[in-house]
């Protein structure tokens, strides 16, 4: 790609004074349309070093209302970015339905110049990209539209900048080591950066390579993109809100290996049972052992990831209980997930889930989960059929980035009865010290049971993948479920543990 802009062309100062006042008017008059359609836009910048990013970014952010944009300078990861997934940061990033985020580099630090620095493999920087594009796509097929802009000058041109900045002692300062490692080494940026370019130039976020040679002919082109895309973008709005509306009768879950799961109405509940005896020897032993796994985890860096879902008053919270009195306080969290806020339902519906991650080392228990998408989202209409019919592949991307991060991933489906189900709403509606745990919506929800029936199997049947299994957990006798889910937990940390030292990342 970058072999194809020609570093050569100019414009001279009368075409450019007569072309940029029109598109500077163009680009301000779509703050309010961004705003009204509820377009997500993000812009970001990757180039040369010195190939003048912030100077351009500079001029372009003046034509917005800065109310309805960010500005996102980003840096090499800290130390604590570096504790999660690659692509944990740059979700924290993404803007809000309706507004734009204006980016002088992005993710694509990781597969450039960081690759570089941290001497990345071939293979890491493969999954990486790859990661990049399960990104975008995730992105594009929820609304945002991402204007993907590269700046490009030669080897000569960048250090002619360089040479001048290092003329004037008040300028020197501001070339760096790695601004001379370009200039020595421009051939191995060239061949990275042309690689980078040719894997993520994807239909749903192309990149647009501009020369910087020129200043005015920079400016001219990058502000022609950003009006057109944003143009374009909306003009179609309208008709994929329609499209959305109509069944697309097509599950796409990713090219994963699926393991194969039981329907609900196959899964035996009678005679597993425990004895109060028995239930609290096992659990004692079973709580002792999870203790002992919370330390060496620690140690060994490893994130672990608990994920239930189950049907109401299925014992989740009972469960989660046991769970969490085995480890220690200064190394767990609970994230009960209660419908999204203003703020979440403005974004991608993983976001929500991707800023609650753990550390390395730490443990993340979700009571609910991003699997909402795929049952009450679906079947309360909360989304379009498109959404949830895309979001089986969405997750399994998610879930298999935790997985090359790192992460245990355990996720338990709670089973009960339908007649276990009624005799514990009455208990709860008869007993006042329970009564808040039973509300109107739990009863209109029983009220859906084959919906909802319907829509686990799918979850199971989609989701259940080598590296994140789902585990149904026979819940009519509580006592039972504790014990069997603490055992899975133990004897999944303990085969994770065996597997040596911490996969790279």
């Amino acid at each position: 790609m970058l072999e194809k802009v020609d570093l050569k062309a100019v414009c001279d100062k009368d075409t450019y004074k007569k072309k940029i006042g029109p598109l500077k008017e163009r680009l301000a008059s779509l703050d309010q349309p961004i705003k009204e359609a509820k377009l997500p836009v993000i812009i970001l910048f990757e180039g040369w070093e010195g190939a003048g990013k912030g100077h351009v970014i500079s001029k372009l952010i003046l034509n917005f209302d800065p109310r309805w944009f960010t500005m996102n300078n980003t840096l090499p990861p800290t130390a604590e970015e570096l504790r999660e997934p690659m692509m944990w940061r740059h979700w924290k990033t993404i803007p809000e339905a309706g507004q734009m985020s204006v980016m002088d580099r992005s993710w694509y630090q990781e597969v450039s110049a960081l690759r570089v620095e941290n001497h990345v493999d071939e293979l890491t920087n493969l999954r990486h990209m790859n990661e990049i594009n399960n990104f975008e796509r995730g992105l594009v097929d929820n609304g945002y539209l991402i204007i993907k802009i590269f700046l490009h000058i030669s080897r000569k041109e960048m250090k002619k900048r360089f040479d001048a900045l290092k003329e004037k002692k008040s300028t020197r300062w501001r070339v760096t080591e790695s601004d001379e490692q370009s200039v020595r080494e421009y051939k191995r940026f060239y061949d990275i950066y042309e690689q980078m370019l040719e894997y993520t130039n994807t239909p749903n976020a192309p990149w647009h390579v501009v020369s910087a040679t020129d200043e005015r002919l920079c400016t001219l082109q990058v502000f022609q993109i950003v009006a057109d895309e944003i143009a374009t973008a909306l003009k179609l709005r309208k008709e994929r809100d329609e499209a959305a509306q109509k069944t697309s009768s097509v599950i796409m879950p990713g090219q994963y290996h699926f393991l194969k799961m039981p329907d609900l109405k196959d899964i035996i509940l009678d005679g597993k049972e425990l004895s109060e005896e028995k239930y609290e020897k096992e659990l004692k032993k079973e709580q002792e052992k999870l203790s002992d796994l919370h330390n060496r985890i620690y140690q060994e860096k490893i994130p672990v990831i608990i994920a239930y879902e189950g049907w109401d008053a299925a014992g989740k919270g009972g469960n989660i209980k046991r769970v969490s009195a085995a480890l220690d306080p200064r190394g767990y969290e609970v994230m009960p997930i209660a419908s999204p806020s203003r703020e979440e339902k403005n974004r991608h519906f993983l976001w929500r889930f991707w800023t609650r991650l753990p550390k390395d080392g730490h443990v993340a228990i979700f009571d609910r989960t991003w699997y909402g998408r795929v049952m009450v989202e679906r079947i309360e209409g909360f989304c379009t059929p498109a959404d949830w019919q895309r979001a089986y592949g969405e997750i399994n991307d998610f879930e298999r980035q935790l997985y090359d991060w790192g992460a245990v991933i355990l996720k338990f489906w709670i089973h009960i009865d339908n007649e276990e189900q009624l005799k514990r709403f009455n208990d709860r509606q008869n007993t006042p010290a329970k009564q808040w745990k039973i509300t109107d919506e739990d009863w209109r929800n029983r009220e859906k049971w084959p919906q909802y029936e319907e829509a686990v199997n799918d979850m199971l049947r989609y989701t259940s993948t080598d590296f994140a299994p789902w585990h149904v957990i026979e819940g009519n006798d509580k006592h039972y479920a504790r014990v069997k889910t603490l055992k899975i937990i133990n004897e999944t940390i303990e085969e994770r543990l065996s597997e040596g030292k911490k996969r790279k990342r």
